[in-house]
């Protein structure tokens, strides 16, 4: 099926929006490259580049859930396999250029892979979300039945790998990294307070929320200074407690987990939906009135 055609085969301009939106980002890093035949530093940029893409794509994936039930937008779930398909892409993508830049030598990669950690856990999830995408369509579901749920389940440890990877990755500078793991813990509380019956439509549950998993990112960021570098953990306890620009990724966790709140007044039977539809129909009566 294309990917701009809902279920039952029609044009649907929601699919075809997120389609492009998950295109553009691989254009873009990819074009450099392209541009510069293959040149090193672009290579270089554009690994790094769909590396992150690769773990904001899968979190996106992980979102479409929760996401759901705090809306009550139905049409999420049409596009959960498409993003899920568009994270393996990217890691592809990913793995691909890494390749490319060891000169596709095979033996060499394959050394590469086993020697270090922080590529074989890339690896480990690269064939991970692999597997998921084979088993993604209708047909594995059907074969599977309810073996496919439980086999889908894996997405969790696919997230943490990739995250766990990027850290290794990344080395010194974390930000990114840490702002992922927040991400992650902030999807899984979603999870968690859904499956203790706590109702994710309610602006004070998701409020919480967002405050744990501000506090769980600081946390994330202080533990990994403090157990894998030489830098103080103090001065990043400090700075996460400090309103700076950029902000640290406690801060960009917090208000993601905010703005979350705020768009569940506006999902279906909230308060300020219905608000905005009377200040809307109240708008049309006058200027009819106006116009006799």
């Amino acid at each position: 099926m294309y990917p701009w055609l809902d279920p039952s085969g029609r044009f649907s301009f929601f699919k075809l929006a997120v389609f492009v939106a998950l295109l553009v980002p691989g254009i873009v890093l990819l074009w450099p490259v392209i541009v510069e035949g293959g040149a090193t530093i672009p290579v270089k940029e554009a690994i790094l580049e769909s590396g992150e893409w690769t773990i904001r794509i899968l979190l996106i994936t992980l979102l479409v859930t929760p996401l759901r039930r705090i809306t009550r937008f139905s049409k999420l779930v049409q596009v959960r396999r498409q993003i899920g398909v568009a994270a393996f892409c990217y890691v592809m993508i990913h793995f691909g250029l890494y390749a490319i830049s060891q000169n596709l030598d095979v033996g060499r990669i394959a050394s590469e892979i086993v020697l270090r950690v922080y590529l074989t856990i890339g690896f480990v999830a690269l064939f991970g979300l692999a597997v998921l995408t084979a088993t993604s369509t209708k047909s594995a579901m059907r074969r599977l039945g309810a073996k496919w749920g439980r086999l889908h389940k894996l997405v969790y440890p696919i997230a943490v790998l990739g995250v766990v990877h990027f850290f290794l990755q990344s080395k010194v500078d974390v930000s990114e990294a840490t702002l992922m793991a927040g991400m992650f813990v902030g999807l899984m509380l979603y999870r968690f307070a859904h499956w203790r019956g706590w109702s994710l439509r309610s602006a004070v549950t998701l409020s919480v929320i967002a405050v744990i998993t501000g506090l769980a990112t600081a946390g994330i960021e202080y533990a990994w200074y403090a157990l894998a570098t030489g830098i103080p953990a103090d001065r990043v306890v400090a700075a996460n407690l400090e309103w700076m620009w950029p902000l640290r990724p406690a801060w960009n966790v917090l208000l993601v987990g905010v703005a979350i709140s705020v768009i569940s007044l506006f999902g279906r039977d909230k308060p300020a939906r219905s608000w905005i539809a009377r200040l809307v129909g109240n708008s049309s009566v006058t200027v009819e009135a106006s116009s006799r």
